[in-house]
């Protein structure tokens, strides 16, 4: 079964942005509580894929820098109103929404927690 991890500084702060961004729930993980461990749902994470968020064991990586780890990318309806929220919420931009021919409008944003996140709104299919 395919799994990722966020890690954060400020596993709290993290949880808000990220339920505010994509609507997650997180719940805490039983034996987690030393990292502050929690499991995250979500509508659009399917049921083959299944995430966790914990605290950052070392330093957090400094803004603007280069990727720090996987670039983590999920679909949205509109790339444009997330990509506001999220510079609204304590994101930084890393890459503003952008057309890309035959996949679709995407945007990455730093999350306050030295981590990349990207969304996709993929291009309309002609039938």
């Amino acid at each position: 079964m395919p799994h990722f991890e966020i890690h954060a500084e400020d596993p709290a702060r993290a949880r808000a942005f990220y339920t505010g961004l994509f609507g997650w729930e997180f719940t805490p993980m039983p034996g987690g509580e030393e990292v502050d461990y929690h499991l995250i749902d979500g509508k659009d994470l399917g049921d083959s894929l299944t995430g966790g968020l914990m605290k950052r064991m070392d330093a957090t990586p400094a803004p603007n820098g280069p990727i720090r780890g996987c670039t983590l990318t999920f679909e949205v309806a509109d790339v444009d109103e997330r990509y506001a929220w999220a510079l609204e919420h304590g994101g930084a931009e890393a890459l503003p929404p952008t057309d890309y021919p035959g996949v679709g409008r995407a945007a990455y944003v730093e999350d306050g927690q030295g981590n990349v996140v990207g969304f996709v709104t993929p291009a309309e299919t002609e039938s």
